[in-house]
């Protein structure tokens, strides 16, 4: 693959950002709640539908770096998709700050809250994998995508906020070990098995 463009990183920062800040504001007025849930569900599935031709819209480390564990893209284009995403988190976090102060949400280290966002992300890394392995018609990938970000953050909320995302956690101002490491794991292990299961 050829190392990416000018325009897939401004695309994977923008769509980052969107999700980040939505996210951040929903949380701001409503608490983690449905509605937030729905928010991140619907800002993910409209950037597929969006830039997905552009830059495959990953908008995630975790899905960035589980997609780089089954060779789908290089390691060079893990790494910016990966900085761009993160940098696009920190603008929603400086924004955020400036528009509705601290979302309040406290990050929780702990087995619960890591076995929660390892199985979230598996959900929404194993829908992922459905479009990337051309399992699911392109019009329905961003239904398909944004609906596994959804169930996963219901099925991660039995141990842990659902964030599910390292840059979304930078950018709502709940970072941790386990919102930074327990994404990728979950992540690499539904890719893994899926492509397993796909051969």
């Amino acid at each position: 693959m050829k190392k990416p463009t000018f325009r897939q990183l401004l695309v994977e920062f923008i769509g980052t950002f969107l999700l980040a800040f939505g996210v951040g504001v929903s949380i701001a007025m409503h608490g983690f709640t449905i509605p937030t849930i729905l928010v991140a569900g619907l800002i993910l599935g409209t950037v597929v539908y969006t830039i997905g031709p552009v830059s495959g819209a990953h908008i995630n480390p975790a899905v960035t770096i589980s997609l780089y564990s089954i060779r789908k893209i290089t390691g060079r284009q893990a790494i910016l998709y990966v900085i761009a995403q993160l940098f696009g988190g920190f603008c929603a976090m400086l924004l955020l700050s400036a528009l509705v102060g601290s979302t309040g949400l406290v990050p929780v280290d702990s087995l619960q809250s890591a076995i929660g966002e390892i199985i979230g992300t598996f959900v929404l890394v194993w829908g992922v994998c459905s479009v990337v392995f051309g399992k699911v018609e392109a019009a329905a990938s961003g239904l398909t995508i944004g609906t596994s970000l959804s169930i996963g953050i219901i099925i991660a909320l039995s141990g842990s906020f659902g964030v599910l995302n390292p840059a979304v956690a930078l950018g709502i101002g709940s970072i941790s070990i386990v919102y930074i490491l327990a994404p990728i794991i979950g992540g690499i292990i539904a890719a893994q098995l899926y492509r397993w299961i796909i051969k």
